[in-house]
């Protein structure tokens, strides 16, 4: 057994590249985007459709470091999936689109670790009209367990107003709210 010179695992004295980490061991680079030689190795990833809309691939996925400008990749489309992901559905570390999903999440419609838009759900959730989570924060409408907005549903209690809208738009969730323990 020896280690790999790229990520430091254990393999075969013959092998011909690493189980772990994928790179070759005889100085072939795994694919395109592949960065090898660094102290830790990392790997790049990028797949385009051909299809596009408005000149966006319709799917674009990225993963790494661009090896020729050493910046980190970042997916742009109809649907973007990436460490950074910019696009209509965005999925990604960080993300910016018009239905975001990601650990720090912008858009129309936010999910996130930390998401900020206009309908806003995470752990920290910052919304213009509507912000859901930990720490929901509104100009609007407000739940959480600190809610902060002018119509707000939290630990420090319910606002009647909010509650006749949510009657109003969603008779379910009222009638649980309404009546705890029920």
């Amino acid at each position: 057994m020896k280690s790999c010179p790229y990520c430091g695992e254990q393999i075969q004295d013959q092998a011909i590249k690493c189980r772990y980490c994928g790179e070759f061991l005889d100085g072939r680079s795994l694919q395109p985007g592949f960065a090898s030689g660094t102290r830790f190795g990392y790997w790049g990833y990028e797949y385009r459709s051909e299809a596009e809309i408005l000149g966006w691939p319709l799917v674009h996925i990225t993963r790494g470091i661009d090896p020729h400008s050493g910046a980190p990749r970042v997916a742009r489309g109809v649907i973007a999936i990436g460490d950074i992901a910019i696009g209509g559905v965005a999925l990604g570390g960080v993300s910016l689109g018009g239905l975001s999903f990601g650990g720090v999440s912008l858009g129309l419609f936010a999910f996130g670790g930390i998401a900020i838009g206009g309908l806003a759900v995470g752990g920290l959730a910052l919304a213009f009209m509507l912000a859901l989570g930990g720490m929901a924060i509104s100009t609007a409408y407000a739940i959480g367990g600190m809610a902060l907005a002018p119509h707000t549903i939290g630990a420090t209690g319910v606002d009647p107003e909010f509650l006749r809208l949510l009657e109003k738009w969603f008779p379910a969730l009222y009638h649980t709210l309404s009546n705890p323990g029920r």
